[in-house]
């Protein structure tokens, strides 16, 4: 059994809903390269695009469901090589080193796209847990983890995607300065924790 891809229903636009759509993405996408997403407004991006407040406010909401559209393709790309790219991301390989790809894949996706992301994931609350991307990937992680025989795998897929999280890896690379090699080493020894089907140790210690 493969995992699905998962994304929305295709909804048809209209042509100018279409063009003003590339439009401000890639005002938005422009602006927060140069200014940073902290430095950029949604009337900037308006301004940048050519459309109005209203025809931008109604198709994104705010800066998170600009992140989000934004995000989307790189996403789709990481998700097809995890569905039929070579193992040990893709299919073919024991599911913990699969598991293990995925975390390292995961964490270069963060270095490049780190701000994106943590403004898609902290826009409001519980936005991390309500993106597609995020239903994708807790899908492949809970599937990994029940075939390599971890017991309550919805929580253990949970627990891992926690220590995922935008804000959590930033904390880590730029508060604590960990560098990038020796924290994927440290969450391939987390997913192999999270994937023993029973706690190691001596009963009662």
């Amino acid at each position: 059994m493969e995992l699905p891809v998962l994304g929305s229903p295709v909804v048809r636009e209209r042509a100018d809903a279409a063009r003003n759509r590339l439009r401000v993405l890639a005002a938005a996408e422009r602006l927060f390269g140069e200014r940073g997403v902290s430095g950029v407004t949604m009337d900037d991006v308006a301004a940048a695009a050519g459309v109005g407040k209203g025809t931008l406010y109604r198709r994104f909401t705010d800066k998170g469901g600009l992140a989000v559209a934004l995000l989307d393709e790189r996403e789709r790309e990481l998700q097809q090589l995890m569905l039929a790219g070579p193992p040990p991301l893709g299919p073919g390989a024991d599911p913990v080193p699969r598991l293990v790809a995925f975390v390292q894949a995961y964490l270069q996706f963060l270095e490049r796209h780190l701000d994106l992301v943590l403004l898609s994931e902290t826009a409001a609350p519980g936005a991390r847990l309500r993106t597609g991307a995020h239903a994708f990937w807790r899908q492949h992680c809970r599937y990994l983890l029940d075939r390599a025989g971890a017991p309550d795998a919805d929580l253990r897929a949970d627990v891992l995607l926690a220590a995922l999280s935008a804000e959590q890896v930033r904390h880590w690379r730029e508060d604590e300065e960990r560098d990038a090699e020796g924290l994927a080493g440290s969450l391939a020894a987390v997913v192999s924790a999270l994937a023993r089907s029973r706690p190691t140790g001596r009963a009662g210690a």
